[in-house]
């Protein structure tokens, strides 16, 4: 049900379209008097408004003028007759919605209500996640109060509404895409797009095509012009993750990208004008890159105007607690199931574990444990083995002795599990990866690890 508030000065116009709004099920506010009815406004706080353009004292430019002063604005109709229109079209230019013509059709009314209503809850969706990715990206949300972290947040915090390019350094799952979306969402292009692509992740043409798009024709399968990610992140910002693993005729690329600031398709003659924030993050020293003479040293320096290092989760234990609790929280929220406690000796193992998977391992231990643990209390049996430094399971096989005293399902479940987990590791915390490896979906990744 909708807030709809009509206005006309001709009564039988305002009582026809009030039980055409209530047998659509929505509450009405009818006036007959503009004036009356631009007093009620605030109160009534109406989703849409239906006004006649002409209207004796006040007319319907007043009630637009009026209803875009309101938090949240309402959706505004405009009534007018064939003599009119060109009346509406102006109000349709200063914010109205739509307009509809006396004599309307029932069905036409009721469309284009239907029509502002979608349009509304289209906007408030829109506003609410804008609000929800900022929340979401907050500096805040970057947890640690060590040393180094409140480095990394004086940094981040100076730099964030600057257009300067930046390179964030780190090992794998230490957060760089975190941070990288954190300085977007907190700066003047946050309304803008925010592109991310893993450079490692496409092989060196498919890449070039990726980033810069193509013309029709330009290679076999490019059957037709396909805008880059440079293009779709106009006025925005792109990162570009792993770029320690870009081929170096790429390198050349994306270095008279950040020099020239223009792009060209592939097979394209034309550059395209781009007005984009470079974000670039990699995972291993690029200096020992430049040094093997497989990173290009200008575009180091191009790349790296503020560069940002991310330490290794070993580097700074002390945020483990403050860590913990927040993935904690993450997950009863997104579950909707009571905040599990952590018992001090589960704390410690946490605590004492080097983390070479870093943030993201960490939280998949806790993700792990949540959903193993009883009465939503951790223990140190509920963390991974080598959180724990125990067996994982006391029947386990040990020196080619086979386990005695489980099913056949049980040994064969908490092997799988084992294997899956020792994956994980191998690709440094990286379920995604671990998945692709496996050749399972991440759903069944899930499922086999909380078995």
């Amino acid at each position: 049900m909708a807030r709809i508030l009509i206005i006309d000065d001709e009564p039988a116009m305002v009582e026809v379209i009030s039980t055409l709004c209530r047998d659509l099920g929505h509450q009405v506010f009818p006036f007959n008097s503009a004036a009356r009815a631009l007093e009620a406004l605030a109160e009534s706080m109406p989703q849409v408004v239906v006004a006649d353009i002409k209207m004796q004292n006040v007319s319907g430019f007043d009630v637009l003028r009026a209803c875009q002063e309101l938090n949240p604005r309402p959706a505004v109709i405009m009534v007018t007759g064939y003599a009119s229109v060109e009346n509406a079209v102006e109000a349709m230019k200063l914010g109205a919605y739509d307009y509809v013509t006396k004599p309307f059709k029932i069905d036409e009314l009721q469309l284009t209500i239907q029509r502002a209503l979608d349009f509304q809850c289209a906007v408030r969706e829109n506003v609410y996640l804008k609000k929800e990715l900022k929340e979401r990206y907050k500096f805040e949300n970057i947890i640690g109060s060590s040393a180094r972290m409140q480095q990394v947040y004086n940094l981040i915090a100076k730099v964030a509404d600057t257009d300067s390019t930046i390179l964030i350094q780190g090992e794998s799952g230490t957060g760089k895409e975190l941070v990288a979306r954190a300085l977007h969402f907190n700066s003047r292009r946050q309304h803008h797009p925010f592109v991310a692509i893993n450079c490692s992740a496409l092989p060196e043409n498919l890449l070039e095509s990726e980033l810069f798009g193509h013309k029709k024709g330009a290679f076999t399968g490019a059957v037709q012009d396909k805008m880059g990610l440079f293009e779709e992140a106009q006025n925005g910002t792109i990162f570009l993750d792993e770029i320690n693993s870009m081929a170096q005729t790429l390198q050349t690329k994306l270095l008279r990208v950040l020099q020239e600031r223009v792009i060209r398709r592939v097979g394209d003659t034309k550059s395209i004008p781009i007005s984009v924030r470079v974000l670039a993050a990699s995972n291993e020293s690029l200096h020992d890159k430049i040094l093997t003479g497989s990173f290009r040293e200008d575009l180091y320096y191009r790349l790296a105007v503020i560069p940002i290092e991310i330490p290794p989760l070993r580097e700074r234990l002390e945020d483990i607690p403050l860590l913990a609790q927040h993935f904690l929280h993450k997950i009863s929220v997104q579950n909707g199931s009571p905040l599990p406690k952590i018992e001090p000796d589960a704390l410690e193992a946490l605590s004492n574990y080097p983390w070479p998977g870093n943030v993201r391992e960490l939280e998949n231990a806790v993700e792990r444990a949540c959903a193993l643990c009883e009465d939503a209390v951790i223990r140190v049996d509920d963390l991974p083995a080598q959180v724990s430094g125990q067996p994982e399971n006391p029947a386990a096989v040990d020196g080619g002795k086979l386990p005695v005293g489980q099913t056949l399902d049980s040994f064969v479940r908490d092997l799988e599990r084992r294997f899956i987990e020792e994956t994980i590791r191998s690709n440094d915390g990286s379920r995604d990866r671990a998945a692709k490896m496996l050749g399972i979906s991440m759903a069944t990744l899930y499922r086999k690890l909380a078995n």
